[in-house]
């Protein structure tokens, strides 16, 4: 066994998704030499995932307003101040790679997919809201918002196991609360009804399934491990394991299955009345 091979090995028992991501990396170093350079920026010259997770975001949150050396210290004290952030990263990359079909690889989401990478600046933005940075925190909102085209406030709170595939314009409001393993695709809205102020916007539960284009309004729950029927107008309470289609949204039928978020399955079979 050479030594680079035990070295491999030993990263893959002490961590094995990052030294999964690492194999993955030099894989495809092997299949195309001209994305080397990439791979060895953005995975390979980093001893740990949350090290690269942090180059990858400030790689992409860059501006002239704020260099990628400012933004990488950022995000690595929030990781090194809370490391839930980090362990809720992992869940979302895991999330992408069961859930989304046209993801092949765990090293894909980190390097490729907008809407792991907006959940990971949301996730910093919101520790910088709740320890009272909060104009750093709209700023990364901001950065996010025009890079990613996902407007997440950074007051929004989303739980871990997110997976948001295709992701363009997802737009989730200021008290907005996402539960853990909640799929949603793109052009999702979860936002008010209009000028109210405090608590309006929705509570997303567990294991809950949002089809492309729906918009769920106003201070209302949608329980766990129910299906948003896409181009739905959700305008009321969704009760737990239902699915609800329509404009406005009503319930349709049952969600089908256990945990929708992870079967995605979006097909249903539209009442006869």
């Amino acid at each position: 066994m050479t030594a680079q091979h035990a070295a491999r090995q030993n990263l893959q028992e002490f961590d094995p998704l990052w030294g999964r991501i690492r194999c993955e990396a030099e894989e495809i170093m092997a299949r195309e030499p001209l994305m080397a350079s990439l791979l060895h920026a953005v995975v390979l010259h980093h001893r740990s995932f949350e090290e690269a997770l942090s180059y990858r975001l400030s790689q992409k949150l860059v501006s002239h307003e704020m260099s990628e050396l400012i933004l990488r210290e950022l995000f690595n004290e929030a990781y090194s101040a809370d490391p839930g952030i980090v362990a809720a990263a992992r869940a979302d990359l895991l999330a992408v790679f069961d859930r989304d079909p046209a993801c092949h690889g765990y090293v894909q989401p980190l390097i490729y997919f907008k809407g792991y990478q907006a959940i990971q600046a949301h996730r910093v933005a919101h520790w910088l809201w709740q320890n009272h940075r909060r104009e750093l925190a709209y700023y990364i909102q901001m950065r996010s918002s025009e890079h990613f085209s996902i407007d997440i406030h950074p007051a929004a709170r989303i739980g871990s196991g997110i997976m948001i595939d295709h992701a363009h314009a997802i737009v989730i409001g200021e008290t907005a609360v996402v539960g853990d393993n909640v799929s949603m695709l793109h052009s999702v809205t979860l936002g008010g009804t209009g000028k109210e102020d405090g608590d309006r916007h929705p509570k997303i539960g567990d294991g809950v399934l949002i089809g492309a284009g729906a918009s769920i309004l106003g201070n209302i729950t949608v329980g766990c491990c129910s299906r948003i029927a896409a181009g739905s107008v959700v305008l009321k309470d969704v009760p737990p394991n239902k699915t609800v289609a329509g404009v406005p949204a009503r319930v349709v039928g049952e969600a089908g299955c256990d945990e929708p978020s992870l079967s995605m399955n979006q097909s249903f079979e539209a009442p006869t009345d």
